[in-house]
């Protein structure tokens, strides 16, 4: 029976054929019905299967006589059932229109699968005399459909709130092979960062947007992108305002069929970062100009009046002298510290792994007291510049004697894992003083520069530590390093 309804609906008529070339398409039809991985099943006006093919076995696990006599609707979830009388409905209605749905249906084991059903009116057809219904299983389409519209929501989330300015372009090929940029959207970040929209530049490519000039240049970097295969970052300057000039870009190709269909473009403004780097630039050369009219330029005279002095001494016996010799003394140690200063408190670029121990040993020798001591609490490895870390304890160790006296002990140990401390069981400092210690100048000796303190927060600051003043368990003075970078010990 149902073969006669195949040859009807591919419109084949077999009594325009003979009877043996009809009987042979009609034995060709019922192995391509059985075969077939699609479902074909006939349902009567109210809705009763009335015939299933072989192959409802494979897909969902019935055997064919389960399902007839059996209302379709029953096997399927309410929620779904509208549409498949909607399309019934639109059948009667327009019967020479197929109908195609998409709905849940529950197989044999209980759970459900996807199936898409083409449905066609054939309930005047004295063959068939219902409605034909070819069904194939699409659940892994539909997994992969909900995926892909999970992920697109996540991509278009991304797209709408990230502070990065997200451009998407399409790749086109022209005759050439050469490909073509066109942009295609734009996120709200870049929208407001740039005042572009993405009606604006929608379908254009790069030059009719930013000039011929930027365009060129702009598309040489997406060409690099194409060639590669693979993200590439660069940082380039596009004048889309004031303080928009410069971004940094990387740039992500998709590859659809083995070719780059678009490019994914995450872009971000540094125009402030860069002013900062080059302000800190010109700083830093302005200190090395200051620093080496400070070596040269003072050190020379400096270094001729000190020569002066020892043939005066030598020839005559003064009053006057010893004032002098003292003045030239600090002169020489404000040179040295200011020297210190201007080149020790620029920013680390490369740091060592630097054992804690081993530096405070190494500074304490300079000390030159022999009544003083130090104490090593707790040793540690700490990520820095070993040369500069050193006018750090030098500094602080000169400090504690200098306001401890020749007896003083100074001790040095870990604060957890968040850094450091230097302390003394000497005076300390009074508690209104210790905001303006590292202040440049400042100083409650006799004989001091006011500048050892300084050095020693310029430095801290350099490492991107911080350094604070407090009281030791002793009275004294205790200095506390913290966002110290250690190196684990194995």
């Amino acid at each position: 029976m149902f073969s006669h309804s195949i040859s009807s609906s591919l419109h084949v008529n077999p009594s325009s054929v003979g009877d043996e070339q009809s009987g042979a398409q009609s034995e060709l039809y019922r192995k391509l019905v059985e075969h077939s991985t699609d479902v074909a099943t006939i349902i009567d006006a109210e809705g009763k299967i009335t015939y299933v093919s072989p192959s409802v076995e494979r897909v969902l696990g019935y055997e064919p006589s389960d399902l007839v006599g059996e209302v379709g609707y029953e096997y399927q979830p309410p929620e779904d059932r509208p549409v498949v009388a909607e399309a019934i409905e639109q059948l009667h209605e327009r019967p020479d229109e197929p109908q195609t749905v998409e709905v849940r249906f529950r197989q044999a084991d209980g759970s459900w699968c996807w199936v898409e059903s083409r449905m066609r009116n054939h309930l005047d057809d004295d063959v068939i005399d219902g409605i034909l219904v070819v069904s194939r299983d699409v659940t892994d389409r539909k997994r992969r459909e909900g995926e892909l519209r999970e992920l697109a929501g996540e991509y278009r989330a991304l797209l709408d709130n990230s502070e990065d300015a997200i451009f998407l372009l399409d790749v086109e090929s022209d005759g050439d092979g050469e490909p073509q940029f066109r942009f295609e959207r734009l996120s709200p970040s870049y929208e407001e960062q740039t005042g572009l929209t993405t009606e604006e530049v929608r379908g254009k490519t790069p030059a009719a947007v930013f000039g011929d000039e930027r365009g060129r240049e702009l598309t040489a970097n997406y060409h690099r992108c194409v060639r590669a295969r693979e993200p590439v970052s660069y940082q380039e300057e596009l004048h889309v305002t004031a303080d928009a000039r410069v971004w940094e870009t990387n740039l992500a190709p998709v590859i659809t069929d083995g070719d780059v269909s678009r490019i994914v473009g995450i872009t971000r403004n540094v125009t402030e970062r860069v002013e900062r780097e080059r302000q800190l630039r010109s700083r830093n050369e302005q200190l090395d100009e200051f620093a080496s009219v400070v070596s040269h330029d003072l050190r020379n005279p400096l270094n001729v009046a000190v020569g002066r002095l020892d043939l005066l001494e030598s020839e005559c016996d003064s009053d006057h002298l010893p004032p002098i010799v003292r003045a030239l003394s600090r002169m020489e140690e404000i040179v040295d510290d200011t020297l210190t200063l201007a080149r020790q408190g620029q920013t680390v670029a490369e740091t060592e792994p630097v054992d804690l121990g081993a530096l405070v040993d190494a500074c304490w020798q300079t000390v030159g007291e022999t009544g003083a001591s130090v104490e090593l609490v707790a040793d540690a490895t700490l990520r820095g510049d070993r040369s500069r870390l050193r006018h750090v304890f030098e500094n602080l160790f000169r400090n504690a004697v200098e306001h401890g006296g020749e007896d003083v002990t100074v001790r040095v140990g870990r604060l957890g894992d968040r850094g450091f401390f230097v302390e003394d069981d000497g005076p300390g400092i009074p508690p209104d003083d210790r905001a303006a210690v590292f202040d440049p100048g400042h100083t409650t000796g006799d004989g001091g520069t006011g500048f050892g303190l300084t050095i020693v927060n310029r430095i801290t600051e350099a490492h991107g530590w911080s350094v604070s003043v407090a009281e030791s368990a002793a009275g004294g003075a205790r200095f506390e390093f913290e966002h110290v970078d250690f190196v684990d010990r194995e």
